[in-house]
């Protein structure tokens, strides 16, 4: 693998963890949201990742990294509340919150920003390192 490669996982990993931080924050932004029906009401979303590891062992080395396949919405289910007053109560009486777990999220911030950090640095000893190499040629 050149130094040049080097760049592209990185790049890619950095981008794929920008992806990773925005859903995060669209999640816990939205966690407190309340809506007056099932449909309506946010689901909490996750990014899932394709690492292109099969082209990696393969002879096409120029394209190794991370990609975002998709962005899919979680299966657990909404918080039903039942709150006759609020506004946006149905007919039941119910109000609907996502299934955002705040806790979950942070954490899930806390690691993406490290491995964006992590990205950042190998770019940045790849960079070093050609520097160097440069330099002793000269």
């Amino acid at each position: 693998m050149s130094l040049f490669n080097i760049f592209n996982v990185a790049g890619s990993g950095m981008s794929a963890q920008s992806v990773r931080l925005n859903v995060t924050a669209s999640n816990i932004a939205n966690a407190d949201s309340v809506s007056s029906s099932i449909d309506k009401t946010y689901r909490a979303r996750q990014p899932i990742f394709e690492a292109e590891l099969a082209k990696a062992s393969s002879q096409q080395l120029d394209s190794q990294g991370v990609a975002v396949r998709g962005i899919v919405e979680s299966d657990k289910p909404l918080l039903k509340e039942y709150s006759p007053d609020h506004p946006m109560a149905d007919t039941d009486g119910f109000i609907y919150k996502p299934n955002v777990n705040v806790m979950e999220e942070m954490a899930n911030m806390i690691s993406a920003s490290r491995s964006y950090q992590m990205n950042v640095q190998v770019a940045d000893a790849a960079k070093s390192m050609l520097q160097q190499t440069l330099r002793m040629g000269k």
